[in-house]
This record gives C-alpha cells, structure tokens and sequence, in this order.
C-alpha cells in the first residue's frame, strides 16, 4: 500500500513540478523579449551625397523647367545638357573631385541600407499598404495608388526599402505620411533601376544602382541618386526633404539660472598687511613699485635703505577661479526623443512587465509549495 501510495504521488506531483518549470521559464522568456527587443532603426548616413538633388554616373539630362533645390553632380562623366531651360539652386559639380566625394558617399550608403536586418518581406505592389518605421525587402518593387507610411507620431521614424531589381511607379501615384512625417529618413535602395511615372508625388531618397528616370511631371521629396548610369529629368521638381525634430516642449529644458553661480566674493582675499614694513626713507630712488603697499605710518625716520621691503605678494591672494563657476553647458538640453520602435514583435513589453513578474513569482511560489508537500509525503512513506 505504501509503495502504491508513493507512486500516486509521484505521478500527481512531477507533473506539476514540470508544469511550474515551464511556467516559469516561459514567463522568464515573456519578460526579456517584451523588454529587450524593441529599438528603433538609425538614418542611413548619406555624408556629403545630401547636398544634391540628384546625382548620376554617366550624365543627367532634362527637358523643360525642373527645378533642382539643392545640387547637381556627375561623376566621372561630366556633362549635364538642359540646364537651363533646368535650374539648380544649389552648385553644378561635373566631374570634379566634390562629386567624386559625394559618388563615393553614395556607395557607403547604398551598401549600408542593403546591409540592414531584420527585415520584413513585402509583395511587389505596394499600392494600397500603410506601414509603420522598419525595414523592408521586396523583388520588384510596383506603386498603383498610395502608399501610406505612418510613424505612429514618431517624426524621426525610419523606413527603408530593400528593393532586389526595379523601382516602377504607375501614373499618378503617390506616396504620402500620416502621424508626423520626416521624408529626409526614407530610403529606397534599388538594385537596378528606377521610373517614376507621370504625375507622381513620390517621397524619399532614392539610391540606384544604375539609373532613374522621372517622367514628366513627376515629384520628389528627396534625392535621386544614380551610382552608375544616368537621371533624366522632364519638367520635374525635386525639393529637400526636411528633417522634422520632436513635437511639443521638450521635457528636459533648464527651468531657470544654472545652479553654480558664484555665491559670493572669492575666499581667498589677502589677509593681511606685508610684515616688512620699510623703517626709513630710502636714499636712492625706488627701481620699482614695492608689490606689498604699507597699510600704515611709519614708526620711525628713514635712515637708509630700507631693510624689509616686502618679499612678494601678499601670501592670501585668491587662490584661483571662485569655487562657485556656473558648470559647463545645463545637463538638461534637449534631446531628440526616439520612440523605440519594435524590430520583430510588439513594443509593449515595459507596460507588461509587473504583471509578467508577478505572474512569474506565483508559479514560482507554488513550484515551492508542491516540493515541500512531496518530500514531507516522502518521508511519512
């Protein structure tokens, strides 16, 4: 009976020791996911690249009046024909060693944003899709209609598009922001080639392998970036995409005078009169003007050179900068606020974690309890 009683027991309490295990470690794996998963995707660094509108290979042509809000520039081939009837606000680099430096950003850029991972997977028609900061990958990128990009109040959010082989936009498409919008901080690496169609309002920074192509009429809110090949350009506008910072006050402003303003006068003033005061006029002329001035009368007549004139500078001159200086620049500047964005998974794992933690502490508390009724039922046996 005794024997039988054990192994009913055993076969009740190892179960749900196993059970309490995996409870626990499944909580362990809740809590560290939720809480350290998350993080927001950086800019891709376009160094000198972002002072042009466009940049080419081989050459940028242009037929009726784009306009271009920053450079032009063309490496190593040199020449930009259509300009004018086109105008650049910015300068005309073909050639030179400055589009040479800007072509060669362009390469460490384009390799940084093929580079990034994770990454979602996307089907080739991006129409009709909202998607929120990450980073994406497609084959053949296509856009009929709208693509939305929400950034979930985020102005500094990041996207970056990941595309395998071409670029190819319908007539009249466009691409537009909801929740804030940074259009400085969207990327479109293309393996190949990229087309925007007539009419397009497009957004972001184009980087190409070999060319783009903006038909006429079409916008953008960015860079057209060709490493290779050419840009053509008919009757297009191409603006600097601008760079929004946080919304609202920031939370960490100084709210008043630095706190280490001088407190007062310098503790160090001079505490005293020199002890050598002169006993007599001097017979000849003073060389110079005793560093120690006598704070009283003479005691007695002068009779010659003086014997005690005084040796320095008073010993108590302020010993240096008051203690008190206002400390470097307030701590408390501003600083952009970045919304941890998730990189796979959801971003809520720090509202979570009490209730994870206490969920964890009662499967542990009765892992405990069900050990303890075990071995006492052990020993009565």
């Amino acid at each position: 009976m005794t024997r039988t009683k054990v192994r009913r027991l055993r076969r009740a309490v190892l179960p749900a020791l196993a059970a309490v295990t995996a409870t626990g470690a499944a909580v362990a794996v809740l809590i560290f996911s939720g809480t350290g998963a998350s993080a927001a995707e950086a800019p891709v660094n376009l160094g000198t690249a972002a002072n042009f509108s466009v940049l080419a290979g081989s050459t940028v042509t242009n037929t009726g009046p784009s306009f271009l809000a920053q450079s032009l520039g063309v490496h190593p081939g040199n020449t930009a024909p259509g300009f004018p009837p086109g105008v650049v606000a910015g300068e005309i680099h073909l050639g030179d060693a400055v589009a040479l430096q800007a072509k060669n950003d362009l390469t460490t850029a384009y390799n940084d944003a093929a580079g990034r991972t994770p990454f979602t997977i996307l089907p080739a028609e991006l129409g009709g899709t909202t998607l929120t900061p990450g980073v994406y990958r497609i084959g053949a990128a296509q856009l009929t209609g709208t693509l939305t990009l929400n950034t979930q109040g985020d102005p500094a959010a990041v996207f970056i598009f990941q595309i395998e082989s071409t670029l190819i936009t319908a007539s009249g498409s466009s691409v537009v922001f909801i929740n804030g919008a940074s259009p400085c901080n969207v990327y479109w690496q293309v393996g190949s080639s990229a087309t925007l169609g007539t009419g397009t309002q497009f957004v972001g920074n184009i980087l190409a392998q070999a060319s783009i192509t903006m038909n006429t009429g079409a916008t953008l809110q960015g860079r057209a970036l060709a490493q290779t090949g050419a840009v053509t350009l008919d009757t297009n506008t191409i603006t600097q995409p601008v760079c929004l910072g946080p919304t609202g006050t920031p939370t960490t402003t100084p709210t008043g005078t630095p706190t280490g303003q001088p407190t007062g006068t310098p503790t160090g003033q001079p505490t005293g009169t020199p002890t050598g005061q002169p006993t007599g006029t001097p017979t000849g002329q003073p060389t110079g003007t005793p560093t120690g001035q006598p704070t009283g009368t003479p005691t007695g007549q002068p009779t010659g050179t003086p014997t005690g004139q005084p040796t320095g500078t008073p010993t108590g001159q302020p010993t240096g900068t008051p203690t008190g200086q206002p400390t470097p620049t307030p701590t408390g500047y501003p600083t952009p606020s970045r919304t941890a964005l998730p990189v796979t998974g959801g971003n809520d794992g720090a509202a979570s974690l009490p209730l994870l933690t206490g969920i964890g502490g009662i499967a542990l508390t009765t892992g405990v309890a069900l050990l303890i009724v075990y071995r006492r039922r052990m020993s009565e046996s």
